[in-house]
C-alpha cells in the first residue's frame, strides 16, 4: 500500500479552508495560465507564410517550429506533473509560469529561426509544467460540491482556447505585426504570475518513495516517439525509415513503461493497474477520440472555408468561433446535467452529438450551400464535445487519489495531445487519399504540370488553376468539389468513430454516478461563481 499522504491546500497555506470568493480568484488565475498554454500551441499556424519569410527558412523548419512546442509539451506532461505533486503545486506553477513568460518574450524578438526554435523548445517545457498543475490545483483545493463546475469551466478552456487564440492570432497578423501573437500570452502569463503569488494556495504530496526517474525517463521517450510519427509521417511518408524507427522506438519505449511501472506498483510514477478502473480506461478514451475528431475537423475546415469559399484567414477562424463558444457553453453546463441524469449518461448524449454533427456535415457539406451547409454539425458537434469532454476528465482525475492530482491532470492532458496528433494525422490522410481518387478523373484535357500540381492538394489546384488560361474554371470546379468529396469519406469515417465510442462508454464507461443534490449545482449560496 501507499504510503504517500496529500498536504491539504489549505493547511500548505496556512490559511483555512478558501471562501467562495477566494475559490473564484484561484479559478480566473489558473484559467489565465491555461489560456496563455493553449494559445500558444495554435496561435504561430497562421503566420507560417511571415516565419518563412522573415527568416528564410524552408516549409519543413518553419513546421518544426510550430510543432517543437507540442513535442516539448506532450513528452514532459506526465514527468512534471509528478513532479509538481512532490514538490508542490503552487512553487512548480509559479516556476513554469516564469520558463514560459521568458520563453515567449525571447520567441517574440527571435532573430534567427535557430532561436525561435530553441525558445519555442523552453515555451514547451514551461507549458508541461504550468498545464497539469492548473487542474490539479483545482482537484485539490475545490470542495467535491463545487468542482465539477470549476473542471467544466477548466475543460471548456482547453477545448475551445485554441480556437479563440488563433481568432486573436490572425487578427493580429492581418492588421499589425506576427510578432506581435506573442504579446498575449506574455501579458496573460504575467498576469497570471502576480495572481499566482498573492491568491493559490500550495498542495503537495508526501512519500516514503523515491520519484521514479526510470519510468519518467522512458515515458519521455514513448511520447516523442509516438507523436514525432503522427507529426511527420504525413509529410515525410509512413514508410519512410525515420518514421518506421520513431515508431519502433515509440512502441518498444511504451510496452517497456508499461513493464517497469507494473514492477514499481505503488512507488510508479503511473499506477497502470488503475486502467482496470472504469472511470480512467473510459475517460481516457472517450477524451483520446473526442479531441482527435476535434483537431480532425479543425484540419479540414481551413482549406474548405479558404480553398473552397475562398475566405481569408481571419475570416476562417471567425467561422470556427460559433463552434469553440458552443463547446465551451456545453463544458460548463456538463456538471449540472451529470448531477442529474449521470455522467456516463452525459458523456452519451455528448458523443451521440457530436456523431451526429459529422453525419450532417458528411450529408449537406456542398460547395453551393456554403457555410450554411456545416453550421448545423458544427453546433451540434460544438456542444456534443463540451458536454463529453467535462465528465471524462472528471473521471481520470477521480480515479487517482488527491496525493496524485498532478499525474492525473498530466494523464488527462497527454490523452488530448495524442488525440489531437492521432486525429490530425488520421482525418487529414483519408481527406488527401479521396481528395486525390476524385480528382484523378476531373483533370481530363489539363495540361500535364498543372494537373500534377492539382493531384497534391486543393490548396495547389486554387493556386495553378491560374496558369491554365481557359482552363481555370474547370481546374477550380474539379478541385473544391473533389476537396469536397474527401471531406464527407473523412466525416463518414468520423462519424462511425464516434459510434463505435458510443458503445464503448456504454458498455464500460465511468458508471453513472448517484444524482447530486441539484441544489448544490443551482443554488446561488452554494455554488462558486465563474464570471
Amino acid at each position: 500500500m501507499s504510503t504517500n499522504q496529500p498536504v491539504p491546500a489549505a493547511q500548505a497555506s496556512g490559511r483555512g479552508t478558501p471562501d467562495a470568493r477566494q475559490l473564484r480568484t484561484i479559478l480566473i488565475t489558473v484559467s489565465i495560465a491555461l489560456m496563455a498554454v493553449i494559445a500558444s500551441v495554435t496561435g504561430l499556424n497562421v503566420a507560417q507564410t511571415h516565419m518563412a519569410v522573415e527568416f528564410g527558412a524552408s516549409q519543413s523548419t518553419v513546421l518544426w517550429i510550430i510543432n517543437i512546442y507540442t513535442l516539448a509539451l506532450a513528452a514532459l506532461l506526465l514527468p512534471l506533473g509528478a513532479l509538481g505533486d512532490r514538490l508542490g503545486r503552487k512553487p512548480m506553477l509559479g516556476a513554469g509560469l516564469s520558463v514560459f513568460g521568458i520563453a515567449t518574450v525571447v520567441a517574440g524578438l527571435a532573430p534567427t529561426a535557430e532561436v525561435m526554435l530553441a525558445s519555442r523548445v523552453a515555451g514547451g517545457i514551461g507549458a508541461a509544467m504550468i498545464m497539469p498543475i492548473t487542474l490539479a490545483v483545482i482537484t485539490s483545493t475545490f470542495p467535491e460540491e463545487r468542482r465539477g463546475k470549476a473542471i467544466g469551466v477548466w475543460t471548456g478552456i482547453a477545448g475551445g482556447g485554441g480556437i479563440l487564440g488563433m481568432f486573436l492570432s490572425a487578427l493580429l497578423v492581418d492588421v499589425a505585426d506576427w510578432r506581435l501573437l506573442f504579446v498575449l500570452p506574455a501579458v496573460l502569463v504575467l498576469v497570471a504570475l502576480a495572481m499566482t503569488l498573492k491568491s493559490v494556495p500550495n498542495s503537495r504530496e508526501t512519500s516514503a518513495h523515491r520519484f521514479d526517474t526510470v519510468g519518467a525517463l522512458v515515458s519521455v521517450i514513448a511520447v516523442v516517439g509516438l507523436i514525432f510519427v503522427l507529426q511527420e509521417g504525413p509529410e515525410r511518408g509512413w514508410t519512410a525509415p525515420e518514421t518506421l524507427i520513431s515508431l519502433t522506438v515509440g512502441l518498444v519505449a511504451t510496452v517497456g513503461f508499461v513493464a517497469w511501472e507494473l514492477h514499481r506498483r505503488d512507488a510508479s510514477l503511473l499506477d497502470v493497474r488503475l486502467f482496470r478502473e472504469r472511470g480512467l480506461s473510459g475517460g481516457s478514451v472517450t477524451l483520446l477520440v473526442v479531441f482527435g475528431v476535434q483537431a480532425g475537423i479543425g484540419v479540414l475546415l481551413f482549406p474548405f472555408f479558404q480553398a473552397v469559399l475562398g475566405w481569408s484567414g481571419l475570416l476562417s477562424t471567425v467561422a470556427m468561433m460559433p463552434m469553440a463558444l458552443a463547446m465551451m457553453t456545453a463544458s460548463g453546463l456538463a456538471p449540472r446535467l451529470a448531477a442529474g441524469i449521470g455522467a456516463r449518461s452525459t458523456m452519451l448524449v455528448g458523443i451521440a452529438l457530436a456523431g451526429f454533427g459529422m453525419a450532417f456535415m458528411a450529408l449537406y457539406v456542398s460547395i453551393g450551400g456554403g457555410y450554411l451547409s456545416v453550421l448545423p454539425g458544427l453546433l451540434a458537434m460544438g456542444v456534443g464535445m463540451g458536454l463529453s469532454m467535462t465528465p471524462s476528465t472528471e473521471a481520470i482525475t477521480a480515479a487517482l487519489p488527491g496525493e496524485k492530482q498532478g499525474v492525473a491532470s498530466a494523464l488527462n492532458d497527454v490523452t488530448r495531445e495524442f488525440g489531437t496528433a492521432l486525429g490530425v494525422a488520421l482525418l487529414g490522410a483519408l481527406v488527401s487519399a479521396g481528395y486525390r481518387n476524385a480528382i484523378d478523373d476531373k483533370l481530363h484535357g489539363i495540361p500535364q504540370d498543372a494537373a500534377d500540381t492539382a493531384r497534391e492538394g486543393v490548396a495547389n489546384a486554387v493556386e495553378v488553376a491560374g496558369s491554365t488560361g481557359p482552363h481555370a474554371p474547370d481546374v477550380l470546379h474539379a478541385a473544391r468539389q473533389s476537396f469536397v468529396d474527401g471531406w464527407q469519406q473523412a466525416m463518414w469515417a468520423g462519424t462511425v468513430i464516434m459510434g463505435a465510442l458510443f458503445v464503448y462508454v456504454a458498455l464500460r464507461g465511468p458508471k453513472n454516478t448517484p444524482p447530486s443534490a441539484v441544489a448544490d449545482a443551482t443554488d446561488p449560496a452554494g455554488a462558486v461563481s465563474v464570471g
